[in-house]
């Protein structure tokens, strides 16, 4: 090469260097929660890799984040413990993603799996040891794409322990508060990055919010945890979050244009991308999927009856339906579930064992107990009535048990279940197998 063709290459590096404004897209998922396979045209893990392909051809600098509850909902996940779905998602084409509170449901060894599984960072840095050491490994990580250095802080709901996870779930690990852990982090990183992204399975007002509000070294908030997409892009003097729908409907496209000196944002558009038919399935990930997807349905594609009519996930039928199930399997007076128990909806027609799974795809086992009618909390009595000197039979999910105030909002302590019956999920099988039509 002659020095006089060297110079246009030096001058454009040296253009490069002084560019003081660059471009850099964010593209984000959250809440895949398993869904390998598209429902009712929409998502499906091989479609969604097509799509992250496309929009990373048409962006200068692009990342990929996802904010956590990768796995739980589907059978794949609940009869494997979650180990399949960080297989396949090895093939999205992830630059790093973080822990949901659904990741622990298969308990913190498994938290552990995951982050060596898992072919990018998982990071998370406010759930930690006596060491202050993160459970995954990795607190934050720092990617250079298109010359910005954009470090990338991980978090999960403060109130994970003893709320939506059990204790026994998280171990020895320590939670701790969101804003403060995130504080403290990004402003340790804020000489080493030109831009701070906070990639967080938190909650939208408590923690969201907070950060956006009082954290100003973070520019950039890629929330998970709440199922439905933001109506539009949060933003707080400059400093902006987003949020997608769940199930890998949708992937987000944070276009995002970054201030290299002043290490803020110039300018954030935001749009949400369906993932529909329009994405042809990528053949890595299709044949993964139809892999462990063959083992599955062995044993959940197994027809258990018909239903007469479609029920909501937040139907309350559904709920009702489902309790009657409880305290007919068990011999229980009253039966009661969670809301958040209820994962999906009951479609019409012929139904088969994963259509269960789905809607209750957590390994929860009954509970029964005798109690007074005084003694039951506000949960149950305001749904069943009942008479205070009156002894009745109650089932509930070994879950509610772990989760229930030491004192209910009567002054009674903390109910205790003398017995435990099947897993919610068999339960409800066996009692669709009886009654062949539902409701």
């Amino acid at each position: 090469m002659t020095r006089r063709s060297w110079l246009p290459l030096l001058l454009c590096a040296s253009a490069l260097a002084g560019q003081a404004v660059r471009p850099l897209t964010i593209l984000h998922s959250n809440d895949l929660h398993a869904r390998l396979s598209p429902e009712e045209d929409r998502g499906g893990f091989a479609r969604l890799a097509t799509a992250v392909k496309k929009e990373k051809a048409n962006c200068a600098a692009c990342l990929y984040l996802n904010a956590g509850d990768m796995v739980q909902g589907t059978p794949v996940s609940t009869l494997f413990h979650g180990r399949p779905v960080y297989e396949i998602a090895n093939l999205l084409g992830l630059d790093a993603g973080t822990l949901g509170n659904h990741e622990f449901d298969y308990g913190w060894r498994r938290v552990r799996e995951f982050a060596r599984i898992a072919k990018f960072p998982i990071v998370s840095a406010n759930v930690v040891n006596a060491k202050g050491e993160s459970i995954t490994g990795a607190p934050y990580v720092i990617k250079t794409v298109g010359g910005i250095r954009v470090a990338i802080i991980g978090a999960v709901l403060g109130d994970l322990s003893g709320n939506s996870v059990t204790p026994e779930q998280v171990g020895p690990w320590q939670v701790l508060p969101v804003v403060e852990t995130v504080r403290k982090q990004a402003q340790a990183l804020r000489a080493e990055s030109d831009l701070v992204v906070v990639l967080g399975h938190i909650h939208d007002q408590g923690e969201v919010d907070a950060i956006l509000r009082g954290v100003p070294e973070v520019s950039v908030v890629v929330a998970g945890h709440n199922h439905v997409a933001y109506p539009a892009m949060m933003n707080v003097d400059g400093r902006v979050a987003v949020l997608v729908n769940s199930y890998g409907a949708e992937l987000g496209r944070l276009d995002l244009a970054v201030d290299l000196t002043a290490k803020k944002l110039n300018s954030a558009a935001w749009k949400t991308i369906p993932i529909d038919g329009k994405y042809a399935d990528d053949p890595a990930v299709k044949r993964l999927v139809d892999s462990w997807e063959k083992k599955v349905g062995k044993v959940v594609d197994v027809p258990i009856g018909e239903s007469t009519m479609r029920m909501e996930r937040d139907d309350p039928l559904l709920r009702t339906m489902i309790e009657r199930a409880m305290a007919e399997q068990t011999g229980a007076d009253i039966a009661w579930v969670a809301l958040g128990n209820i994962r999906y909806s009951l479609p019409r027609g012929r139904l088969l064992a994963r259509d269960i799974w789905k809607i209750l795809p957590f390994d929860d086992f009954l509970a029964i107990g005798t109690f007074k009618g005084s003694q039951l909390p506000p949960a149950i009595t305001d749904r069943y009535p009942v008479e205070a000197d009156r002894q009745y039979t109650v089932a509930v999910t070994d879950f509610s048990v772990m989760n229930q105030p030491a004192k209910n909002q009567l002054g009674v302590t903390g109910l205790r279940f003398s017995r435990t019956g099947p897993l919610q999920r068999d339960a409800m099988i066996e009692w669709i197998k009886k009654k062949k039509v539902i409701p």
